[in-house]
C-alpha cells in the first residue's frame, strides 16, 4: 500500500451530492468521522468530491499507522469505545438521512461499510403492565372525573399518574410537602432506542418517606428508651450495615 493510500480516507454518503448536502449536516458528519479516525489534531479535511457526497480527509504521516490500526479495529468491532460510538452515530445519521455509506482509502478499496438505511428497523415493544412503585413529591392533584390525575416530581423529572377519589384525598395532605412512595400498576413501552418509557401509572396505595438527614434519624433512634442504638459509638455505620445485610437476603 502506497503512502497516499495509507494517508487518505474517503467517506461516502450516497443520498447526497455536493450541492444538496447541507453545511450544518456536513459539519456533523465531519465531527463524528474525526472521532472515528482518532488522532484528531493530525486529521485534516481536504475536500468534497463530486457525484455522491464524498468527504475526503488526510492523516499526517506520523499518525497514519495509528489511524489505520484504529480503523481496522472498528471494522472488527474491537476499537476503543469512542471510535465504536462514533461508528454507531455515523450509521444512525445515515439511516436518518435515508443513506448508506462507506469508508475507503485513496485507491477506492472499501475499509468499513455503514448499512444506514438498509439496517434492520428498530422495534418498539409493549406496552407492558407491571406493578411497581414511584417516589416523588405531589405537585399537582385534582380533577372532575372519577379518576384523579396526580403529578409527581422527583428531582428534575415529573411523572403523570392517576388514582381514585378516596386516595387523592389522602394524598392531598402531603401536597407539596414530604416525598411519598406510591404503589400501583404502570404501563411501559420499550422505545426503538432501547429506552423504557412509562405511559401511565395508577396509584393504589402510598407511604410517606422520611426525608430527614441520616444524622437526625440516628438521633431519634438513640432517644428511644431501650434502643441498642444509644449504646453504639457509630450508629450510622450500624444502620448502613443492617441495610446491606437485608439487601443480601433478597
Amino acid at each position: 500500500m502506497s503512502d497516499s493510500e495509507r494517508q487518505q480516507y474517503r467517506f461516502k454518503i450516497d443520498a447526497f451530492s455536493v450541492e444538496s448536502l447541507p453545511m450544518s449536516r456536513l459539519a456533523e458528519y465531519m465531527s463524528e468521522l474525526a472521532k472515528l479516525l482518532g488522532e484528531e489534531e493530525r486529521i485534516h479535511f481536504s475536500h468534497l468530491e463530486a457525484g455522491s457526497a464524498i468527504l475526503v480527509a488526510n492523516a499526517e504521516e506520523p499518525a497514519a499507522p495509528k489511524v489505520a490500526e484504529r480503523i481496522r479495529k472498528v471494522g472488527e468491532g474491537t476499537a476503543p469505545a469512542e471510535a465504536m460510538n462514533a461508528f454507531r452515530r455515523l450509521d444512525t445519521m445515515l439511516a436518518k438521512d435515508n443513506a448508506v455509506g462507506d469508508l475507503s482509502n485513496a485507491a477506492g478499496a472499501q475499509i468499513i461499510s455503514f448499512p444506514g438505511r438498509t439496517r434492520p428497523k428498530p422495534v418498539r415493544y409493549g406496552p407492558f403492565k407491571e406493578r411497581g412503585s414511584l417516589d416523588g413529591v405531589v405537585i399537582r392533584l385534582g380533577g372532575k372525573d372519577d379518576t384523579i390525575p396526580v403529578l409527581l416530581q422527583d428531582g428534575e423529572a415529573t411523572v403523570s399518574c392517576q388514582t381514585s377519589i378516596e386516595l387523592s384525598k389522602r394524598l392531598a395532605a402531603h401536597y407539596r410537602a414530604e416525598p411519598v412512595r406510591v404503589y400501583g400498576d404502570g404501563r411501559w413501552v420499550r422505545e426503538e432506542d432501547g429506552i423504557w418509557r412509562l405511559i401511565d401509572f395508577y396509584i393504589q396505595d402510598f407511604e410517606v418517606l422520611d426525608d430527614s438527614p441520616l444524622g437526625d434519624v440516628v438521633g431519634k433512634l438513640r432517644a428511644v428508651e431501650g434502643s441498642r442504638w444509644s449504646e453504639s459509638p457509630d450508629a450510622i455505620s450500624d444502620i448502613l450495615s443492617l441495610r446491606r445485610e437485608k439487601g443480601d437476603q433478597h
